[in-house]
């Protein structure tokens, strides 16, 4: 991680007319295909959600402008930043869902792998006190029941708050392909249309090239 020179820095007058705003997050859906993907992951058995976690935070680790974050007044540049995803409680009944927190790293089955057990061994709902001053994070979340043609999020009216959200729906075919219902939420100080533009592009090559 390292501190960004806001004074000489040439995202400069952007940042600062953005952070004036009173909500400068925003929100950008759209549809991805997923078609050679869901064809990798059936091939390997991998669970859809998990896998889709991996990929999606890979690629936006790719995009420099989404690893910056605004910490007291200041602005950081992650080297790495790691998925904090929802997650369905193991007992089905409950129809109540977790928080799980997960380092990025390995490969694609590796992860895949590390993060059922974490869900399994999670026993609270929300472990705040791990993520405490954490920002370094991704957070993801899956609707999996509704193919969405728009979502929006809780959040805290802290226009501070620089933490990329990621969602996705339920999957659906259309003219001979799958498609996956897609959400990327940002701060607008930080991300352009251009960057979120730049990362469906990296996550689409990325997993159309999946063998």
């Amino acid at each position: 991680m390292k501190t960004i020179d806001i004074k000489n820095w040439n995202r400069k007058e952007h940042f600062l007319f953005f952070s004036r705003m009173d909500y400068p997050q925003y929100n950008i859906c759209m549809d991805i295909d997923v078609t050679n993907f869901l064809a990798f992951i059936k091939a390997r058995r991998l669970s859809f959600y998990y896998s889709m976690i991996y990929v999606t935070s890979t690629a936006l680790n790719r995009i420099k402008n989404f690893r910056y974050r605004i910490r007291d007044g200041k602005v950081v540049l992650h080297d790495q930043i790691h998925p904090s995803f929802t997650d369905m409680d193991e007992d089905k009944n409950a129809e109540l869902f977790k928080f799980v927190t997960l380092d990025l790293q390995g490969d694609i089955e590796t992860f895949e792998k590390k993060a059922k057990e974490a869900n399994k061994n999670q026993t609270e709902y929300f472990e705040f006190e791990k993520l405490a001053g954490r920002d370094d994070l991704i957070f993801i979340t899956c609707i999996p029941w509704i193919s969405f043609t728009h979502i929006s999020h809780t959040i805290s009216l802290n226009k501070n708050d620089s933490v990329p959200r990621i969602s996705w729906g339920k999957y659906f075919k259309r003219d001979g392909k799958v498609w996956l219902p897609f959400s990327v939420q940002v701060n607008h100080a930080l991300v352009d249309g251009l960057h979120i533009g730049k990362y469906i592009d990296e996550l689409q090559q990325y997993i159309d090239n999946l063998k």
